[in-house]
């Protein structure tokens, strides 16, 4: 008994005191004085307005300038709607495309292992350091009627591929391909393959594993790789701009557009054009950002 009282018994686990690592607490080393956060937000916020707020609001307000008639006159020219339709066609097709492929792509570079895997990842960002002038040419080279790799057997068959709007597609999906697969292939990773093989050993085919499990968890990863394509496809110019011809009424984009009617002097046209592109890629991504749920804290 009075050793008891000498040394009492050590209180339980749970009572004990939390271990506190030495040196100052977690908040005060990694929180910033006041003067570096104001700083860093002022330069951030600068940059930011100066490279593209700014600019992209002067395109809206010289669009209309001249007020809302000379807008809506500006879309009643007929090159200018044969643009706009044919840059929603390349658009639309360009997207789906790289929407199917790059989920496709993506699940092959995570969920398998073959030869040549990491230079096909690699390969996958040559879009984004190339600049769309070389895709252009390159596809020109290969797809031309005269002495092209493929063209004059394509347009013995029928079907032409440059200064047509195949040709523009291809172009639009070449420069536009990493943006849904870099956008899944971390989600992919991030959520693994447990649940599908769960799935698999439950007797599900490879379509319904893909349906009710894979799916449901890249589908925000999906849609933003979608936005960022659409954005991306309805901007593009330097590679459609080779492939096309530009040709007035005929493969001429909304973007060749701008071009053509700024160099002609009719800049109210080429404004109006430029600001709707602007708007509708504006709007894909405040969309998606105000549809896409909060991460939890």
């Amino acid at each position: 008994m009075a050793t008891d009282i000498i040394n009492p018994p050590a209180p339980p686990e749970d009572d004990a005191p939390p271990v506190v690592p030495a040196g100052n607490p977690p908040s005060e080393r990694i929180k910033e004085p006041a003067g570096v956060r104001w700083l860093l937000r002022v330069v951030t916020v600068s940059y930011v307005f100066f490279l593209v707020a700014w600019p992209t609001s002067l395109v809206f307000r010289n669009a209309f300038a001249d007020g809302a008639s000379a807008f809506a006159e500006a879309l009643q020219d007929e090159s200018v709607m044969l643009a706009l339709r044919l840059t929603l066609e390349i658009t639309v097709a360009s997207v789906l495309i790289n929407l199917v492929f790059g989920v496709s792509i993506s699940l092959l570079l995570v969920r398998y292992d073959f030869p040549g895997k990491r230079v096909l990842s690699a390969l996958i960002d040559v879009p984004l350091s190339v600049s769309p002038v070389v895709v252009g040419l390159a596809l020109l080279l290969v797809y031309n009627g005269r002495d092209g790799w493929f063209g004059p057997t394509l347009e013995s068959w029928g079907v032409q591929i440059v200064f047509s709007a195949p040709g523009m597609v291809m172009a639009t999906v070449f420069v536009a391909l990493p943006l849904v697969i870099r956008e899944v292939v971390p989600v992919l990773q991030e959520i693994g393959d447990d649940q599908e093989q769960a799935a698999r050993s439950l007797g599900a085919n490879a379509f319904q594993t893909f349906r009710r499990i894979t799916l449901p968890g890249i589908k925000w990863a999906v849609v933003y790789g979608v936005v960022l394509s659409l954005a991306r496809s309805l901007g593009e110019f330097g590679a459609v701009k080779i492939v096309s011809g530009n040709i007035v009424n005929q493969s001429q984009t909304a973007t060749l557009v701008v071009e053509q009617k700024y160099q002609n002097f009719e800049q109210t046209s080429a404004y109006v054009v430029a600001a709707m592109l602007a708007f509708a890629a504006m709007t894909c991504l405040v969309i998606v950002s105000i549809l896409r749920p909060k991460e939890p804290q």
